[in-house]
C-alpha cells in the first residue's frame, strides 16, 4: 500500500452534518394556520342556512297571511310578500275574542307557574342532591316515575278536585296543577350533585347558618344557570298548554291564548288570517322571553354539557 493511500484509510470520517432546524413560523403565520384550522367549512356554512330557513320561514310566513285576507290565500301560486291587512286583522282579533284579556291571563298563568316550578323544584333538587335522610332514592324514583304516567289519566279526578275546591272557570284551577312538576325536581337534583360543593355547605353549616339560609344564600345563586334553563322551558309549556285550559275554563274572561286561538278558528268557514293574526300575536311573547334569557339559557346549557 502507498504512502498516499495509507494516509486517506486512516484519516477519520468527516462527522455527519446535522440537519438545519426547520424555519418555526411567525406569529402571523401561526396565526392565520389556527384560524383556518378552526374556521367551518362550506357544508357547516349550508346545514345552518337550510336550519335557518326550515325554521324561520314558519313565522314569516305566518306574517305574510296575517298582512292578508282570507281571499289572498286561494292564489296559486300562494303570496309570499306582505300585504297591507295587518293593521284591520289585529282590530278584528281584538274585537272577534277578549285577546287581550287573553293574554294578560296567560302572562299571570305562565308567570305564577314558571315561578313555582323554579322554587319548589330547585329547593327538592337540594334536598335530594346534598341531604341526608332516610328514603332518599325510593322518593326520587318515585318522582321520576310520575312522569311515565300519561297526563289525561288525572284528568277526570284532577276536574274533580276542582269542583270541590270551587275552583273551575278560575285561573287557579289552571295555576295549581302546574306548581311543580317531576322534570324540574330530576333536572335541579342532577345539576346541584355536580355544580354545589358539598364542603361548602358544611362550612356553611359550622358557620350556624340554618338550612333555609344555605339555600337561599348558597344554593339558589349556584342553581341560576339551570334556574334560567328550566324557567323558560316552563314558560314556554305553561303558555303553549291548551288541552287542560279548555277543559277547565268556560268563560271569555278567562281564556288563556291558546283557547282563544281555538275560538277564532271557530265557525262554517275559518278565517286563516285572522287566525295566524292571532298565532303571530301569541307569539311575540315567546320570542320577547327568549330574546332577554336565550343568551343566559345557552350559557347555562354549555355549563351543564362541560361539567357532565
Amino acid at each position: 500500500m502507498s504512502p498516499r493511500t495509507q494516509a486517506t484509510a486512516e484519516r477519520p470520517a468527516p462527522a455527519p452534518v446535522p440537519p438545519a432546524p426547520a424555519k418555526r413560523p411567525d406569529r402571523r403565520a401561526r396565526a392565520r394556520l389556527r384560524l383556518l384550522r378552526e374556521q367551518p367549512g362550506r357544508l357547516a356554512y349550508l346545514t345552518l342556512v337550510a336550519v335557518l330557513f326550515f325554521s324561520g320561514f314558519p313565522l314569516y310566513y305566518s306574517f305574510v297571511v296575517a298582512s292578508k285576507d282570507n281571499s289572498a290565500l286561494a292564489q296559486i301560486p300562494p303570496p309570499v310578500l306582505p300585504g297591507a291587512n295587518l293593521v284591520d286583522n289585529v282590530r278584528r282579533v281584538f274585537e272577534t275574542v277578549p285577546f287581550g284579556t287573553a293574554l294578560i291571563n296567560s302572562v299571570i298563568v305562565s308567570g305564577a307557574v314558571t315561578a313555582s316550578v323554579v322554587f319548589f323544584s330547585t329547593l327538592a333538587g337540594f334536598a335530594f342532591a346534598k341531604l341526608k335522610f332516610k328514603g332518599t332514592k325510593v322518593l326520587l324514583v318515585t318522582v321520576v316515575a310520575t312522569m311515565m304516567v300519561p297526563v289525561q289519566l288525572g284528568v277526570i279526578p284532577l276536574y274533580m278536585l276542582m269542583i270541590e275546591l270551587e275552583w273551575t272557570d278560575t285561573l287557579w284551577a289552571v295555576i295549581a296543577p302546574g306548581l311543580v312538576n317531576a322534570f324540574g325536581v330530576f333536572f335541579m337534583t342532577q345539576y346541584l350533585r355536580g355544580a354545589l360543593p358539598g364542603t361548602l355547605i358544611e362550612a356553611a353549616r359550622m358557620d350556624g347558618a340554618s338550612t333555609f339560609r344555605i339555600f337561599w344564600q348558597i344554593v339558589m345563586p349556584a342553581a341560576r344557570p339551570a334556574a334560567v334553563v328550566l324557567g323558560v322551558l316552563t314558560f314556554l309549556t305553561a303558555w303553549n298548554d291548551y288541552f287542560w285550559p279548555l277543559i277547565v275554563l268556560s268563560s271569555p274572561d278567562r281564556y288563556t291564548v291558546q283557547v282563544a286561538l281555538s275560538t277564532l278558528s271557530g265557525g262554517y268557514v275559518t278565517d286563516q288570517s285572522l287566525v295566524l293574526t292571532g298565532t303571530m300575536l301569541a307569539t311575540l311573547p315567546l320570542l320577547a322571553v327568549f330574546a332577554l334569557l336565550g343568551k343566559y339559557m345557552i350559557s347555562g346549557i354549555m355549563q351543564g354539557a362541560v361539567k357532565g
